[in-house]
């Protein structure tokens, strides 16, 4: 669902802050940027201190990776940030979504009840378990569970938004969760919940959330693609120095409970980046193949037109 929030923002740097294209500069335009209500979604919200000159941003907030990836495909926006699971599901089918970078790693955790005797992924068995389908994080616990010789039908799975499992973990409607930052801070910073795992266990390492646009962007307008991902980069690289700014923003923007921001980041459970390298690709392969085994998408991506880091590639050339 599409958030009525949304934020407007304007660079204050001049052209000589980032390398703009000439199109930019050409004249004003307004970039939309779909983001998430999660930590590890933050980076637009930093993009007004390094957009090109002449260039605003509106950053539009969606409460599920589905609904995020739906936005670029109908080109409500220009530009988004969502779980690559979402990506794969619609490449999968051929919707016309092409990732051009990264936004986040990690970012999940497997949280149980304070004090239940859930202390390892297997002991999920027979438990009521909150997870979000067709997220990144329910391919992640898929994964964790077939590891330890479990499947899904070992356990309970229960519908629940991001955003509705600290609650409904502290009430005892579920034992335990696969939720996405902040959730699982909170769930720790309030005592309501303990660490089960954060699952990063598998071949999929941490990979989570991607920078995305639609293909007919990518292919008609490169030099708006290469500077917005110029600004991921930068933002990113002034996040990572900056954890404060990033946890005051988290609180402001998203309402974030400021413990549970601090816990996350303190965890070094969230990890910026920008660069769709080699290492990426690998485990976005290896992401796409465990969702065919289980059925969740009917046949592979075309790579060379889901992944595409041929932008990504000349800015760490430069």
């Amino acid at each position: 669902m599409l958030n009525r929030r949304r934020l407007l923002v304007g660079t204050t740097f001049s052209a000589a802050a980032l390398a703009a294209p000439s199109i930019l500069r050409a004249q004003d335009r307004t970039v939309k940027m779909g983001a998430l209500r999660l930590v590890h979604s933050m980076p637009p919200y930093f993009y007004d201190r390094f957009l090109p000159a002449g260039t605003k941003l509106e950053v539009i907030v969606f409460d599920s990776p589905t609904d995020g990836k739906n936005a670029v495909i109908t080109k409500s926006v220009d530009f988004g940030t969502f779980g690559i699971a979402a990506g794969i599901l619609g490449a999968a089918v051929g919707e016309p979504v092409v990732v051009v970078g990264a936004m986040s790693n990690k970012g999940m955790g497997v949280i149980a009840k304070a004090g239940s005797d859930i202390r390892s992924v297997k002991d999920l068995k027979g438990k009521k378990v909150g997870i979000w389908p067709g997220s990144t994080q329910e391919v992640f616990i898929l994964e964790r569970l077939k590891m330890e010789g479990l499947s899904v039908k070992d356990i309970s799975s229960v519908r629940v938004p991001f955003g509705e499992m600290p609650a409904m973990l502290a009430r005892g409607d579920i034992d335990a969760y696969v939720g996405a930052e902040p959730g699982p801070g909170l769930s720790i910073s309030t005592g309501a919940g303990q660490l089960v795992e954060y699952p990063y266990g598998t071949a999929m390492g941490g990979l989570n959330m991607i920078f995305a646009t639609h293909a007919d962007t990518a292919a008609k307008n490169p030099d708006l693609v290469l500077a917005m991902l110029k600004t991921q980069r930068k933002a990113v690289e002034f996040m990572t120095e900056n954890t404060p700014a990033v946890v005051d923003m988290s609180v402001q923007k998203l309402g974030a409970n400021r413990a549970a921001v601090d816990q996350a980041l303190g965890a070094r459970n969230v990890e910026y980046v920008w660069k769709l390298d080699d290492k990426v690709q690998g485990q976005a392969r290896t992401y796409a193949q465990h969702m065919l085994d289980l059925k969740q998408i009917r046949a592979l991506p075309d790579f060379g037109k889901f992944l595409d880091p041929k932008f990504s590639n000349e800015i760490a050339a430069s």
